[in-house]
């Protein structure tokens, strides 16, 4: 309605040992700028270290009721009862899991609210800056690693000490999404000998350029699913993936488990046998205990022990990271407030291709799936037209041409010629002229062999071999007009010569390249870096 405010409530999380909060004073004061009004309730924030008066300063209002909003933000599902207190008609952006949820489905129905789970935010680009689920994700594989490493009885990385030396931890990564890639980048990070394994084959990229070994069976079957996730693998295929589980197994002393299936229990992929394997003092953490565990022993929520093996069933691991978690869960929240509008209003658009998957309630109403969009048809190719003349193939460099191939016979010949005169002329002559022919033939296979193109960069080399050039010419000329002071004086006129064009032409080439370089400013302080 024109000239009401849209009010925005953000809940205190009750769910035991969530430490999250759904907006933070950064989002605040994006939302307070759109023109809406926030309301969190006293104390949402203790337990991610925001302070009541914080959110105060960031332009919140502190009230004992967030549910009597237009707009009520949350990280976990709400309960039955605080369903009821929802405003009739209000929209809920939370992580409903609503297939786990009947009930709370049939509660928000009865308030005609327009539920959407953040779940379900479709894993397009343009929805990444809204993935609740990779944010946390990421979050999520990181301590998991944090985890097993406080709880493992050595090192990560090789150690050499006075007493003797360990050698790094073997770490195998089981599922190569955002939650896993992360916890290979942590455990790279400690000096971990890292593995990995993943049913994409698209993922293997991913996990050598973090530097872990990809593993793999020798059963060949693509493992890619819808939306990026990973789907159901056939029964031959699950026997070849146990058994490398099983070698694997022999040689780690941790494995983090990562494996979801959207919409159903999470697979088992590391049962009794496997956990039998591991040597004591080994460590599992499964970080898909919140959804049954990928590991058989797995008790969510506790650290199960089995032959001295630890197996993490934490279920909190986000929460662990409540400061950096509510962050990035508040600015994801942000920008999915986008998807609703731009100015103070809030519109449901059943058009947008972020908000109609996600939306699991309208005013009520259940929606069915989305329908899915086939993808655009790849645009025809483009003949190429026909190829031009062929270049002609590039000269090697240092490739001796014809002419300095016969540049070397004349220069054996004016040596012949040079050992028959040195019988007849005198010492002196010899010995200069020999110094002559072997600068003309050095001097003429340098150049010669060089592609024409480097021409014009030697002329500031030949420029300091002119400078001995003249030297020599000068030691030469004495008060006499004999023939080697005539020969010196024209040496140092031609070096002369020859240093000063081969100035001007360097000059005159850096002179061109600084008219084709675009214009920069100067700057005294520093730059941007990428």
């Amino acid at each position: 309605m024109p000239g009401v405010t849209i009010i925005i409530g953000v809940p205190k999380e009750t769910l035991p040992g969530e430490k999250r909060v759904a907006a933070t004073p950064e989002s605040i004061k994006k939302i307070r700028e759109r023109g809406l009004a926030v309301r969190i309730e006293r104390g949402a924030g203790a337990n991610a270290g925001i302070s009541d008066e914080v959110y105060v300063a960031a332009g919140a209002e502190l009230t004992d009721n967030p549910w009597d909003a237009d707009v009520v933000m949350k990280v976990r599902p709400p309960s039955v009862a605080e369903c009821g207190r929802i405003k009739e008609g209000a929209l809920l952006l939370s992580i409903l899991q609503a297939d786990r949820n009947p009930g709370l489905v049939d509660a928000l129905k009865a308030r005609k609210v327009t539920a959407l789970d953040l779940v379900k935010v479709p894993r397009i680009t343009r929805a990444q800056k809204m993935d609740v689920l990779s944010s946390m994700a990421n979050l999520s594989g990181y301590r998991a690693v944090l985890e097993a490493a406080a709880h493992y009885q050595g090192f990560f990385s090789p150690q050499i000490t006075a007493a003797g030396a360990t050698p790094p931890a073997k770490v195998l990564i089981i599922g190569a999404g955002v939650a896993g890639l992360a916890a290979i980048g942590a455990a790279r990070a400690l000096g971990a000998d890292v593995r990995a394994f993943d049913t994409r084959a698209a993922a293997r990229e991913q996990v050598e350029s973090l530097g872990a070994r990809f593993l793999e069976v020798k059963l060949q079957e693509s493992g890619e699913g819808q939306g990026g996730y990973a789907k159901v693998m056939s029964p031959e295929f699950i026997a070849a993936e146990m058994e490398l589980f099983r070698n694997q197994a022999k040689e780690c002393d941790v494995i983090v488990t990562t494996a979801l299936v959207p919409g159903t229990k999470a697979p088992i992929l590391v049962p009794k046998d496997v956990v039998e394997c591991l040597k004591p003092g080994s460590v599992i953490v499964d970080m898909a205990a919140e959804q049954g565990g990928n590991c058989e022993l797995t008790r969510p929520g506790e650290i199960a022990l089995h032959n001295g093996v630890q197996i993490l069933g934490f279920t909190d691991l986000t929460s662990r990271m409540a400061s950096t978690a509510s962050k990035f869960f508040s600015m994801n929240l942000w920008h999915l407030l986008g998807e609703f509008g731009k100015s103070d209003s809030i519109t449901i658009d059943l058009e947008n291709d972020v908000v109609r998957p996600s939306l699991i309630l309208h005013k009520g109403e259940a929606l069915p799936p989305a329908p899915v969009k086939e993808p655009a048809p790849a645009p025809a190719p483009v003949a190429k037209p026909p190829p031009a003349t062929a270049k002609p193939a590039q000269q090697a460099i240092l490739s001796p041409t014809r002419r300095a191939w016969g540049s070397t016979v004349a220069g054996l010949a004016a040596i012949g010629v040079l050992f028959v005169l040195s019988r007849f002329a005198p010492s002196e002559f010899l010995q200069h002229s020999t110094v002559f022919v072997l600068a003309c033939f050095v001097g003429w296979q340098v150049v010669w062999s060089v592609s024409a193109s480097l021409h014009t960069p030697l002329m500031s080399v030949t420029n300091a071999i002119s400078g001995i050039i003249i030297i020599g010419g000068m030691l030469q000329v004495n008060a006499g007009l004999d023939v080697a002071s005539i020969l010196g004086a024209l040496a140092v006129l031609f070096a002369a010569i020859n240093i000063a064009g081969g100035f001007l032409v360097t000059k005159r080439m850096l002179k061109m390249f600084q008219q084709g370089a675009p214009p920069e400013k100067a700057s005294s302080g520093g730059g941007h870096s990428r």
